[in-house]
Formats: C-alpha cells, sequence, structure tokens
C-alpha cells in the first residue's frame, strides 16, 4: 500500500509551492516523515529538504430537523507539507 493517499491541490498549497517550493500532501496516518520523504522522492524524482505533518481530527457535527437529529462527521486524515530541493518542482497534473 502507498504512503502517499493523494495531493493537495488549493489556492494556497499551489501559491507555497510557487513562493517556497512546498507541496501538500494526504498521508497515511501511520507515516512517519522518515516514510514520507522516502515515498515523494520515489514517486516525483526529486530530492526532498523538509516534511512538516499535521494530523486533523474527524469534526462531529449535530443538526436538529423536524424529522429530528441528524448527526454527521468528517473524515480524521494526516497531511504533509513537503518542501523540494531549489530549482526541482512537482508536477501533479501529468502524474495524475
Amino acid at each position: 500500500m502507498s504512503i502517499i493517499i493523494k495531493p493537495i491541490i488549493t489556492e494556497k498549497i499551489t501559491k507555497l509551492g510557487e513562493v517556497f517550493n512546498r507541496f501538500g500532501f494526504v498521508v497515511e496516518k501511520t507515516a512517519n516523515k522518515i516514510q514520507i520523504k522516502n515515498a515523494v522522492e520515489a514517486a516525483y524524482g526529486v530530492s526532498v529538504v523538509e516534511v512538516n505533518t499535521m494530523n486533523y481530527r474527524a469534526n462531529r457535527s449535530v443538526k436538529y430537523t423536524k424529522s429530528g437529529l441528524i448527526s454527521g462527521k468528517t473524515n480524521a486524515y494526516k497531511k504533509a507539507i513537503v518542501q523540494v530541493k531549489e530549482g526541482e518542482t512537482i508536477d501533479f497534473y501529468n502524474n495524475i
């Protein structure tokens, strides 16, 4: 099973990529920074300088409606921001 689940393509991450050579990925919850670094280097052929990770919790919500309570939640996930070496870049659109 792959450590990288999918790339994050938002306006904020795109701007980070243009200015600071940083790219975002949703990764396995159990993956550590060394495994993430090796997976990105193998998948995209770039040199990784730094890896920052964030764990996002599941958000739960309850709505009161005429038919009763409706509860829901979002999925928990782990996000990694990877900084690559100066002059290198990752092109998500060709690798999807």
